[in-house]
């Protein structure tokens, strides 16, 4: 049962055998035609193609903390590496230049793109050796915000510097008086000003990964931004740490959540204490009082026991400017929790630590090591339901590739969401059950994100055959 066989045959009326009626087939008919023409004419010009270059080399970076540079790697010579925007229904060609002393390669977390596009060296394409090229050609049917970064040696490659944003634009431009984009990410530095250079170690394996002791936003410490009172501000919150967990709160401010994980959610709803785990977005609708012209808002982070400056918001003094009035879009009928309700689950990955492995310590999924994996095959549109069991003591947030899902319960309780998600937060001792449809075709990782699990085996595949 597919996305779209859902959403006709329970848009319209049946008879008493569950069949629709001739006369509702004939227009079921005229709206699956009229709904290729309007696509066939929607896309007549679709997926024009934007070329861009990503560089990814070792450099220096200057951290406000040190009189002397870290050496970092990076794409394009910046920390973090450029901010992508494309439209929605075009096609990105990034030309990707591994100048690094060690193979790479790119994956475009939470994009639904061509599984050969996907970037996992082993999975969907070989690795990028050092001083080659490849390209990537990103067909974008969805907008939102999603971010890059490598899929080989992952958990040093990205605590080095390797990571972006990747930003979709709808087709219709919303009249957002700023767009704001806020990576957050978490560094762990020596007094010397270099990173930590151990990686994967038994503390972090015993742990929830690698958690640093310098947080930034965009690569700054503790970072002020500028807004003018009655402004409406969009500001796109994107984890990219290896493993810290962050819950943002926004102080004096009210600010409503209107996307997660780049897809619009069902229903707007607060910012209180959403937890952001490695891997996570949302997008924030933030509106400026018009009294608050010299007013300083601080944003926290609150996941800890102790909380801690990540930003501030330091309004203008000055008078206050026309608020835009609109409503940003949700998707009530994207992915429903109902097409799940007699959907059996087929599938229980039980996630714990074994002695073994390469590092000593090993991150399992129903007891095995990546890349001898318990994988999955599903066939394309058939919805499916799979339960995340956290039998150990540690954070576990699980990322599939290529699909968006929705959770239905937790600990066998019916807790659907209001939000689609590409990535989820499994507690210590917690289950997760979460439903969705497999669209696209090809063998999609599965994994742990925070870097240390998966580098110490919590990975599988679910592979998706026509």
């Amino acid at each position: 049962m597919s996305i779209m066989y859902y959403l006709v045959t329970n848009a319209l009326p049946l008879n008493k055998d569950n069949i629709p009626t001739k006369d509702l087939r004939m227009n079921t008919s005229r709206i699956l035609i009229l709904a290729l023409i309007i696509g066939f004419l929607g896309h007549a010009d679709a997926y024009a193609e934007q070329p861009l270059q990503l560089e990814a080399r070792e450099g220096y970076y200057q951290f406000p903390f040190f009189d002397t540079k870290t050496p970092v790697w990076s794409y394009n010579d910046q920390i973090p590496g450029p901010i992508i925007r494309a439209k929605v229904g075009t096609t990105m060609v990034i030309d990707f230049a591994n100048r690094l002393k060690e193979p790479s390669s790119i994956h475009w977390h939470g994009l639904r793109i061509e599984n050969a596009m996907d970037g996992v060296p082993g999975v969907t394409q070989d690795p990028v050796g050092p001083g080659e090229n490849f390209t990537y050609r990103l067909k974008l049917e969805d907008a939102g915000t999603f971010w890059y970064h490598p899929h080989f040696n992952s958990s040093e490659q990205l605590e080095r510097g390797l990571k972006g944003v990747f930003i979709v634009e709808e087709a219709e431009k919303q009249p957002w008086s700023q767009d704001w984009v806020w990576l957050m990410d978490d560094w762990l530095l020596q007094k010397d000003g270099t990173i930590y250079p151990q990686f994967n170690t038994g503390r972090d394996l015993m742990h929830d990964g690698r958690w640093g002791n310098a947080p930034t936003i965009n690569g700054n410490f503790r970072p002020a931004f500028q807004a003018k009172p009655g402004e409406r501000i969009r500001l796109r919150l994107i984890n990219g740490a290896n493993a810290r967990v962050f819950s943002p709160h926004i102080e004096g401010l009210s600010a409503n959540i209107i996307a997660v994980d780049g897809r619009p959610v069902t229903k707007i709803f607060a910012l209180d204490r959403f937890v952001l785990s490695p891997g996570n977005r949302i997008d924030l609708d933030i509106r400026i009082p018009e009294q608050a012209a010299g007013k300083i808002f601080a944003v926290e982070d609150r996941f800890t026991r102790k909380a801690f400056e990540l930003a501030s918001i330091k309004v203008n003094q000055s008078e206050p400017v026309n608020s835009p009035k609109f409503t940003p879009p949700t998707e009530a009928n994207f992915i429903p929790a109902q097409m799940f309700e007699k959907v059996k689950v087929e599938k229980t990955w039980d996630l714990n630590a074994i002695r073994g492995g390469k590092f000593g310590i090993g991150w399992t999924m129903n007891q095995k090591l990546w890349p001898d994996a318990d994988k999955v095959n599903y066939p394309l549109g058939v919805p499916r339901k799979i339960i995340f069991k956290n039998s150990s003591s540690r954070l576990h947030p699980m990322h599939i590739h290529g699909v968006f899902f929705r959770v239905l319960e937790r600990n066998g309780m019916k807790a659907i969401e209001q939000f689609t998600r590409d990535t989820v937060l499994v507690g210590p001792r917690e289950s997760v059950t979460i439903g969705f449809v497999p669209e696209h075709p090809g063998i999609w990782l599965t994994h742990c994100h925070i870097q240390e699990h998966a580098e110490a085996g919590m990975m599988t595949t679910i592979e998706v055959k026509n």
